[in-house]
This record gives structure tokens, C-alpha cells and sequence, in this order.
């Protein structure tokens, strides 16, 4: 791959990431206000990340862990980073081609996957349990995932669509 499109490959996955990420954020938002649904505190994200460089992965409760210094930009710029990286992950295994001219399956295909990091990655460092098995609903809080995770997949459709219009093939 030459610089060009390697430079392509990379703007093209950044601006898909971020509008896939605010599409999940926007879908959070209309559940919160319509329904009174409450999604991920991205602080409770940065407190778990401000706590890893003391080697504590896991926490009995994330809420009763210290607060960390910054903990609400670093969640929220570690979940924006998050979305781009799943995006380019979508990128690497479809290409550029799929870039330049999106299709929905691989898109809700790398969204619903993406569910993997917080079931066995996150919810139990943060003290949820594996998949949310020790919250007080963990049928509901894996939908919200499943919802929240294939909104990011039709994300990354609607973005790639909107980018590949914007930013034409060479």
C-alpha cells in the first residue's frame, strides 16, 4: 500500500470510528431522555484506565474504587479512541474497497462483535461480572450492550456512506 492510501486508510477509519462512536452516543442520549435509560458513566471508563499503570485491572466496584485525576476526559477520549480502533479493525479486514463503497453486514457484523471488550473485558474489571453476571439485571444490561454495540455497527455503516461521499475513491 503506498503513502496515498495509506494516509486513505487512515483518515477514511478515524472518521468512521468517530461518527459510528457519536451515532452510539446520540442513541444514548435519545434512550436516556425518552425512556430514562441510563448508559456507561465514560468516567467510571477513565477511572478503570487511570488505575491500570497501578496494576489493578479488576475492582470489586468501580464507583467505591479512588477517583482518578482527569478520569472523565480520559473515558471519554479512551471511548472515542475505542470506536476508531473497532473501525479500523473494520478496514483491515474489508478494506478500502468496502470504505469507498459501504455495505451493512460487515459493518453490523464488526459492531455486534465489538460487544466482546465490554462483556469480558470491562464489565469485569469494573466489578460487573463477566457479561454483567453480577448486576442485579444481567438480561438487561446485555441487551443494552447488544443495542448499544449494533447501533455502533449501523454507525459505522451510516458514517462510511456519509465519508465515502464526502472523500470520493482516487
Amino acid at each position: 500500500m503506498n503513502l496515498a492510501m495509506q494516509m486513505e486508510w487512515v483518515a477514511r477509519a478515524a472518521l468512521i470510528g468517530i461518527g459510528a462512536t457519536l451515532t452510539m452516543d446520540l442513541w444514548a442520549i435519545f434512550l436516556k431522555r425518552a425512556f430514562g435509560v441510563l448508559s456507561l458513566d465514560y468516567g467510571m471508563l477513565g477511572r478503570w484506565l487511570g488505575h491500570l499503570p497501578s496494576g489493578r485491572l479488576v475492582h470489586e466496584s468501580i464507583a467505591r474504587a479512588a477517583p482518578v485525576r482527569g478520569e472523565r476526559i480520559l473515558g471519554w477520549s479512551a471511548h472515542y479512541l475505542i470506536g476508531v480502533t473497532f473501525a479500523a479493525l473494520l478496514l483491515s479486514i474489508w478494506g478500502l474497497e468496502w470504505a469507498r463503497a459501504p455495505s451493512l453486514a460487515p459493518a453490523l457484523f464488526v459492531g455486534i462483535v465489538t460487544i466482546v471488550a465490554p462483556f469480558f473485558v470491562l464489565q469485569p474489571g469494573m466489578g460487573a461480572g463477566m457479561a454483567a453476571s453480577k448486576t442485579p439485571k444481567p438480561n438487561v444490561a446485555r441487551l443494552k450492550s447488544l443495542g448499544a454495540h449494533s447501533v455502533y455497527g449501523f454507525g459505522l455503516y451510516g458514517a462510511a456512506l456519509l465519508v465515502a461521499a464526502l472523500l470520493p475513491a482516487r
